[in-house]
């Protein structure tokens, strides 16, 4: 049997300021190998054109396409909406979309509005279905999956392979507030975003390497891990993020 490898790769809202081509060149002299696209600059869900394009280039650089980003919200985007998300997925080559869940905070749901989100996300998670792709929720601020015990119960609540998680650490909670979450969301989670941030600070992932080794210990191989956002914004720094990703990853298996 193969070894198990975790996938690395970059979140293109890293850098909104550079053209999908710049970015694809810039993950492929980092030695990455995929891409997770934005549908807010990059990608947007219903410009045709512009995501075969990026299929192309793709191809041409020999790295895929990890996720969709999506701006979609759950709760507030009508969920007539998502087949054009789903769709935009397939062309650049993925089964595989992040959305937002909610508004606000879980704790700060009423009863009856928790019901309504939850029916709205079950009903995503059908079409998901139909569609044959996974809606991945992520784990953001003035969400409702902001608080790990929300987000565990929203997965058992709806209770499908086709609604799922990502995963990244808050800037402003303690490494072990951070350990908590992932320990247990960990079984739902597919991709998962890499940062070293401080509150109000972005610093170098070299200088996280130990705390991350932590967190991945929670998720099994193989996981898709996307690094988002430089400590400069500058994409020159990709490499040098990269290869401390590298380090992070060098003894899972």
């Amino acid at each position: 049997m193969g070894e198990r490898k975790d996938r690395l790769g970059l979140v293109s809202v890293s850098f909104r300021n550079q053209s999908p081509r710049r970015i694809l060149q810039a993950a492929s002299e980092a030695n990455l190998s995929c891409i997770e696209w934005g549908s807010d600059v990059h990608a947007p869900a219903r410009d045709r054109e512009r995501l075969r394009e990026i299929a192309d280039m793709q191809r041409e650089y020999g790295i895929s396409c990890s996720s969709y980003g999506t701006y979609f919200r759950l709760g507030e985007t009508p969920l007539d909406e998502l087949p054009f998300y789903t769709e935009a997925a397939k062309t650049l080559g993925t089964d595989v979309l992040r959305l937002w869940c909610g508004s606000r905070s879980g704790d700060e749901y009423e009863p009856s509005e928790r019901q309504t989100l939850y029916e709205e996300c079950r009903k995503a998670a059908e079409i998901a279905a139909r569609e044959q792709v996974t809606l991945c929720m992520e784990c953001h601020k003035k969400t409702y999956t902001q608080i790990p015990e929300d987000a565990l119960a929203l997965m058992r609540e709806i209770g499908s392979p086709h609604f799922r998680m990502y995963w990244q650490p808050f800037q402003w909670q303690s490494v072990e507030e951070n350990r908590r979450y992932a320990e247990a969301i960990a079984p739902y989670v597919r991709n998962i975003h890499v940062f070293q941030w401080k509150g109000d600070g972005r610093f170098s992932l070299f200088e996280g390497v130990d705390e991350w080794k932590g967190y991945l210990g929670f998720f099994p191989t193989p996981r898709t891990l996307l690094l988002e956002f430089m400590p400069d914004d500058k994409i020159e720094s990709l490499s040098e993020e990269a290869n401390a990703l590298r380090i992070i990853t060098e003894d899972r298996i």
